[in-house]
């Protein structure tokens, strides 16, 4: 499973064509102001006073699917509860793989997967994905209470599709959360992205 995985991760990225951003770690991360599928607004001015997650996800990738089998939905529920703003982003555009088309559609993923972010952000046209230079689902992002970007890259260590080789990862973004609730230096700050395409628009 771990060489298919592998593959589909050497398959997924050379597919992305477009200028994408690279915020350095440790410096002031991208504003953005987007609306979740609760409807509301959430900007990263506002934001600040608290760490912010941003996850890239698709319904349609397998390595979604797998880290929602239960690690992203343990991670969400763990940390908002400590007051951590998690935003999942799907960025895939309509007619591709993992696109929602609607808040509805959005809401209604959410409820079926248990999860509990703060809001499933829709960037059906990409801009919030290439701010960030978000490439591969998952692909996560990290920034302090102070607005600051301390963590980019993969989830966890486990480039995989099996939840059970997940469930043995070391998982970079709870210890990035871990060293910022405690006031402490992260010290992974960022790795290498695994995952499917993010598929966007342009």
């Amino acid at each position: 499973m771990r060489k298919l995985a592998l593959l589909c991760l050497c398959l997924a990225i050379p597919a992305l064509s477009q200028a994408l951003g690279n915020p350095p770690v440790g410096e002031p991360a991208p504003a953005f102001s987007v609306q979740g599928q609760d409807g509301k607004t959430y900007s990263l001015a506002k934001l600040k006073g608290h760490p912010v997650v941003l996850e890239w996800m698709s319904p349609g990738c397998p390595f979604s699917q797998a880290q929602y089998e239960g690690n992203t939905q343990g991670l969400e529920k763990a940390y908002t509860a400590k007051g951590v703003v998690w935003l999942s982003v799907d960025s895939n555009a309509q007619g591709k793989e993992g696109y929602l088309a609607t808040d509805a559609d959005a809401a209604a993923f959410l409820k079926d997967k248990g999860a509990a972010p703060t809001a499933l952000v829709r960037d059906t046209e990409g801009a919030l994905g290439q701010l960030y230079g978000a490439k591969t689902t998952p692909h996560l992002f990290v920034i302090d209470a102070k607005g600051r970007l301390a963590y980019k890259g993969a989830m966890d260590d486990k480039p995989s599709t099996d939840a059970a080789e997940i469930a043995k990862s070391k998982n970079y973004v709870a210890a990035a959360l871990d060293a910022l609730l405690a006031k402490q230096a992260v010290a992974v700050p960022e790795t290498r992205s695994y995952g499917c395409s993010v598929k966007y628009a342009h």
